[in-house]
């Protein structure tokens, strides 16, 4: 019977704040896809595109040092190429999206289409897949096995 069975927790080497913010990415999305306005879903998942975002920069990021030090406040998007280049491209598409959110978010009628919507979500779903198998799962060693133990003399 399937109730009688127990998941196995994955080991994990993101910090608990990445895996919450992870979780809080994961249930926007999900929000997202119950929502009828196209500017409400847009926003909503593009939130939790952020959140995916800073899940990544609590486990890579590092306060500047250099002479900008804090002078100007930097959004995720510019931050995240730095912290984690893998993710350069998906940090533009997003980027890309901001003025948009900010106008679905204002609530100014058009802002974003369904179409929009139904794209950013998938677009979404991708990155935040890929920031969980990126954070989140850690290769299991394989054990290492002595020479004579498979078979090999050697010359």
């Amino acid at each position: 019977m399937a109730s009688d069975v127990h998941p196995v927790p994955r080991r994990s080497s993101a910090p608990p704040a990445a895996l919450d913010l992870l979780a809080q990415a994961r249930a926007g999305l999900a929000e997202a896809s119950t929502l009828d306005s196209p500017n409400e879903r847009y926003a909503t998942a593009h939130l939790a595109a952020l959140r995916t975002a800073a899940a990544v920069l609590a486990v890579r990021g590092r306060p500047e040092t250099g002479p900008r030090g804090r002078r100007r406040i930097r959004s995720a998007w510019d931050v995240l190429p730095e912290t984690a280049p893998e993710l350069a491209e998906w940090s533009a598409l997003f980027a890309a999206g901001a003025t948009r959110r900010a106008r679905a978010e204002a609530g100014i009628k058009g802002a974003a289409t369904p179409r929009d919507a139904d794209d950013l979500m998938r677009d979404v779903a991708m990155f935040l897949r890929l920031v969980e198998r990126l954070l989140t799962l850690r290769p299991t060693p394989r054990p290492r096995t002595a020479p004579e133990a498979i078979g090999w003399q050697g010359s």
